[in-house]
């Protein structure tokens, strides 16, 4: 499936992400989509086919986002260490920035009845671990970062934890105070940031 969107292909995208989001693929219509975006359903079918095609896109189109950013930052003058830092506050903002697309991948992947073509997203996704292979591996080069790392499991522990908070979000915000939304992202983008690059770091480096 194709990747480069024009413009109306993306407002097309966006209303059905926020669609999708909140009130589930099964729960929105083309009908709906093509309402909310003020076309005719017509279009929606001509740009992207069937409603399943329509959220591969959407997937596809966020998760290459993230591959062009990384690839930009594997080919960045900075240190092995400064890379998986800077690729942490990465994912963390845009999975924080996009959280429409990730409730709708939590919840729709899980479902055992939905005929989704994934072998783009998955292709895309192994490239992700490509780029994240290549910091790991200089660093492991250079004598920075240990020799017994399980690579693909770095981005589940980044992930697990940012998603962990955000799924028991009333909890945290309670435990901690965080009483707007901007306190919340706030934190997110500060302290939660700041703990995950810390443990991945102790996951990665020698013991001093």
């Amino acid at each position: 499936m194709k990747t480069d969107f024009n413009e109306k292909q993306i407002q097309i995208l966006g209303v059905a992400e926020k669609l999708f989001a909140e009130k589930g693929f099964d729960g929105t219509s083309i009908r709906d989509i093509a309402k909310e975006a003020k076309i005719n359903i017509a279009m929606v079918s001509y740009y992207f086919g069937s409603k399943e095609q329509l959220l591969e896109a959407i997937i596809l189109n966020r998760v290459t986002d993230i591959k062009l950013q990384l690839d930009i930052l594997t080919l960045e003058d900075l240190d092995p260490l400064q890379k998986i830092q800077k690729l942490i506050e990465l994912y963390i903002d845009k999975i924080n920035s996009n959280r429409c697309i990730y409730k709708i991948m939590h919840f729709e992947f899980s479902s055992s009845q939905r005929v989704i073509n994934l072998q783009a997203f998955t292709d895309l996704k192994k490239g992700n671990l490509k780029s994240i292979e290549s910091i790991i591996q200089d660093g492991q080069e250079k004598g920075i970062f240990r020799k017994d790392i399980v690579i693909p499991l770095l981005t589940t522990t980044i992930l697990g934890t940012y998603f962990h908070f955000h799924l028991n979000r009333p909890f945290y915000e309670n435990l901690l105070d965080l009483k707007t939304e901007e306190e919340y992202n706030t934190y997110i983008k500060t302290t939660l940031t700041m703990h995950i690059q810390q443990t991945i770091k102790a996951l990665l480096t020698y013991e001093s």
